[in-house]
C-alpha cells in the first residue's frame, strides 16, 4: 500500500515537473530549457501582437494612399500608378519567401526580425527626409506640376527600402509569435488556435487608424506630418520588441529546409525500381536514439512514389545511413506537404489578385465619388479601407468566440471547421465583391451621364460615397474567413523547419496576386484598345471598371470550383502525439495519430 503511494507521488512529482518546464525544443533567452510560467503563451504573443499593430499602421499608412500620391503628387496617369502600386505592392510580399528561408535556415526568427527591423526603419527615415528637406521635396511650391526627378528618386527608394525590410519582418514576426505556444500542451493548444484570428484582429486595428488619422492627415495636413507619425510608430515597434527578449521562447534553427526534400526526391528516384511495401511500419523511421528532430508524422497514401525514399535496402543496412539514399518516413512525409501545398497556393492567386483592387481601383472608384459624410466634412478616399478593417474587427470576434463553439458542437472538430472550408468561404465572398463592385460601379457610371443643377449651375450627378460601403464591409468579413485560414494553413501545414518560409507562402499569394493584377490590367487594356476605347483609361470616369470586375468575378467563381475540388481530396498533416486529453474533438485530420511514446 505505502509503496502504491510512494509510486503516485513520485508520478504526480514527475508530471508536476513536466507542466513546470517546456519540452517543445524551445529555449528561453538565456539558453536553458524554458519555464512556462514566465514564457510564452500570451505573455509573449500579446507583445508581438502590440509590436506587429505599430509596424501595419506604418506600412499601411503608405500603402492605402498611396496610388494618391503617385497621381496627384508625382502626377502618374491612373494606368501608370496602378501598375506602380502593384508592383511595389507585389514585391513587398514576395519578399518574405527570401527573409523567410534565411529565418528558418540560418539566422532564427527573432534576430531576422531584428535585422529587417532596421532596413525598415531606413526607408521610412529616407521617405521622411524626402518629404523635409529642401533639395528632395517635390518642389518649393504647394501646387507641383512637375516634380522633381531627385523626389521620385529618392521616394521610390524608401518605398523599396522598407518593402526589403518587411521581408524578413513580416513573416518571421507572426511565425515568432505562434510559436509562443506548445503544441504538446492541452491549454496552449487551445490558445494557439485563437492566436491567428487575434492577431488578425490587431491587423485590422492597425488598418482602421492608418485609414482614417494617418490618410487624413496626409489629405488635410501634409504628407511630411504622415511620414513622420509612421516613422515614430516603427521605432515604438522596434524598441517593445526588444524589451519582451527575456519572455519569448526560442527555436534553433535546422540549417536549409530545402535540402531534406531534395534528398527526398532523390532517394525516391535512386529506388524508382523497388515496390513500396503494403505495410509502412516496414519503412525506415527515426532511430529512438535520435528522436530531437522535432514532431514525427505518421504515414499517408498520397504520393505514394515518394515512400520508396524510405525503403531500407538489405545491401545497405549495414553501412552508415546516406541522407541522399535513405531517407526517414517523416522526411518523405514533410515532402509530401510541400507538394501538397502547391495546388492549394496556385488556386489562392485569384484572391490575391481581387484583393490587389483595393489599394488601387477602389481608391480611385471612391475619389470619383462624393465623399461628403455630413456637416461638409468629406473623408479622404483611402479611409474607406476602415469599412473594411471594421469589417473584420466584428468578425473575427463573432467567428472566434461564437461561431466556432457552435461548430465545435456540431462538427466535432477543434476549430469548429476544417481550415480549407474557412478559406472557402473567404474564396466565395471575394467572388460576392466582384459582382458587387460592378453593379455598383455600373450604377455610378449611369448617374454621371445625367447633369442636375446646385446654386444655378449644372453639375454631374454625383455619387455619394455611401453607395460603397457594402462591397469594403464585405471584403472586411471575408478577410475574417481567407486571410486568418491562409495563415494558419500556411503555418500548420507545413513542416516544422519551415514555418517562417510557410507564411511567407501565404504573403507570396497576394504578392503574386498584385502581378496578376498587373497583367490583367495590361492584357484587357491591350485587347479593349483594339476595339476603340480601353476599358482601363486615363482616369475613372472615362473607365469601364465595371467590366474589368466582371472579368475578374468570373474568374474568382471558376476558382472557387477548383478550390472545393481540391479541399475534397486534401489530407491534412498526420502528427504523432503525446497520448493526452482531447475532450473528445477531432483536428482537421480525423485520422490523427495519437500515439503513448514521447516524441
Amino acid at each position: 500500500m505505502e509503496q502504491d503511494m510512494e509510486k503516485r507521488k513520485g508520478e504526480k512529482s514527475e508530471q508536476s515537473n513536466e507542466e513546470k518546464w517546456v519540452h517543445d525544443g524551445s529555449f528561453d533567452y538565456k539558453g536553458r530549457v524554458p519555464l512556462r510560467a514566465s514564457t510564452g503563451a500570451w505573455k509573449a504573443s500579446l507583445i508581438v501582437i502590440m509590436v506587429e499593430i505599430s509596424e501595419r499602421m506604418s506600412h499601411y499608412g503608405i500603402s492605402m494612399n498611396l496610388i494618391t500620391y503617385l497621381t496627384e503628387v508625382i502626377h502618374e496617369d491612373l494606368k501608370t500608378a496602378a501598375k506602380n502600386v502593384n508592383n511595389w505592392y507585389g514585391v513587398t510580399t514576395l519578399m518574405p519567401l527570401i527573409g523567410g528561408f534565411v529565418a528558418d535556415a540560418y539566422t532564427g526568427r527573432f534576430y531576422m526580425v531584428q535585422l529587417s527591423s532596421l532596413i525598415y526603419m531606413m526607408g521610412l527615415c529616407l521617405l521622411t527626409m524626402s518629404q523635409y528637406i529642401p533639395s528632395l521635396r517635390s518642389c518649393n511650391t504647394e501646387i507641383c506640376q512637375r516634380p522633381r526627378k531627385v523626389h521620385e528618386v529618392v521616394f521610390f527608394l524608401a518605398i523599396y527600402a522598407k518593402s526589403l525590410g518587411t521581408g524578413g519582418f513580416r513573416p518571421c514576426l507572426q511565425s515568432f509569435g505562434a510559436d509562443q505556444f506548445d503544441d504538446g500542451h492541452l491549454e496552449e493548444m487551445k490558445k494557439k488556435l485563437s492566436f491567428f484570428n487575434w492577431w488578425n484582429f490587431g491587423l485590422c486595428f492597425a488598418v482602421l487608424i492608418s485609414s482614417t488619422v494617418i490618410v487624413y492627415v496626409q489629405d488635410v495636413v501634409n504628407w511630411g506630418v504622415s511620414s513622420l507619425l509612421l516613422t515614430s510608430f516603427m521605432a515604438i515597434a522596434v524598441i517593445t520588441f526588444w524589451i519582451g527578449k527575456p519572455f519569448y521562447r526560442y527555436r534553433k534553427t535546422e540549417g536549409n529546409p530545402l535540402l531534406p526534400i531534395l534528398q527526398v526526391l532523390v532517394a525516391a528516384i535512386r529506388k524508382r525500381g523497388l515496390h513500396c511495401p503494403s505495410n509502412p511500419d516496414l519503412l525506415y523511421r527515426v532511430p529512438i536514439s535520435d528522436q530531437s528532430q522535432g514532431r514525427l508524422l505518421s504515414h499517408t497514401r498520397r504520393f505514394r512514389f515518394l515512400d520508396k525514399a524510405a525503403i531500407i535496402e538489405e545491401e545497405y543496412v549495414e553501412q552508415e545511413v546516406n541522407p541522399w539514399r535513405l531517407a526517414t518516413l517523416t522526411r518523405v512525409e514533410e515532402t509530401k506537404l510541400v507538394l501538397n501545398i502547391v495546388p492549394i497556393w496556385i488556386t489562392l492567386l485569384a484572391s490575391g489578385a481581387c484583393g490587389a483592387q483595393g489599394t488601387t481601383f477602389f481608391v480611385r472608384q471612391a475619389a470619383a465619388t462624393d465623399l461628403n459624410i455630413g456637416n461638409g466634412f468629406k473623408i479622404p478616399p483611402a479611409s474607406l479601407n476602415s469599412v473594411s478593417a471594421i469589417g473584420t474587427l466584428i468578425g473575427v470576434p463573432i467567428y472566434d468566440k461564437v461561431f466556432v463553439p457552435i461548430m465545435r458542437k456540431i462538427t466535432g472538430n477543434e476549430r469548429g471547421i476544417s481550415i480549407l472550408r474557412r478559406i472557402n468561404i473567404g474564396l466565395i465572398l471575394s467572388a460576392m465583391i466582384m459582382v458587387l463592385s460592378a453593379l455598383v460601379e455600373v450604377k455610378r457610371l449611369r448617374m454621371l451621364e445625367h447633369e442636375v443643377s446646385r446654386t444655378g449651375e449644372t453639375e454631374l450627378n454625383t455619387m455619394s460615397v455611401y453607395w460603397l460601403i457594402p462591397q469594403n464591409l464585405i471584403a472586411g468579413v471575408g478577410d475574417a474567413f481567407s486571410m486568418v485560414g491562409m495563415q494558419e494553413y500556411f503555418y500548420d501545414e507545413v513542416p516544422d523547419s519551415m514555418r517562417s518560409l510557410g507564411l511567407a507562402l501565404y504573403f507570396s499569394v497576394f504578392g503574386i496576386g498584385s502581378f496578376l493584377s498587373t497583367f490583367l490590367i495590361i492584357a484587357v487594356d491591350n485587347v479593349t484598345a483594339k476595339s476603340g476605347k480601353s476599358w482601363i483609361g486615363k482616369d475613372i470616369n472615362s473607365s469601364r471598371l465595371d467590366k474589368f470586375y466582371w472579368l475578374l468575378a468570373v474568374i474568382s467563381f471558376l476558382n472557387v470550383l477548383v478550390f472545393v475540388f481540391i479541399e475534397k481530396r486534401y489530407i491534412y498533416k498526420k502528427v504523432q502525439m503525446k497520448a493526452m486529453e482531447t475532450n473528445g474533438y477531432k483536428s482537421d485530420d480525423d485520422d490523427s495519430i495519437m500515439e503513448d511514446t514521447k516524441v
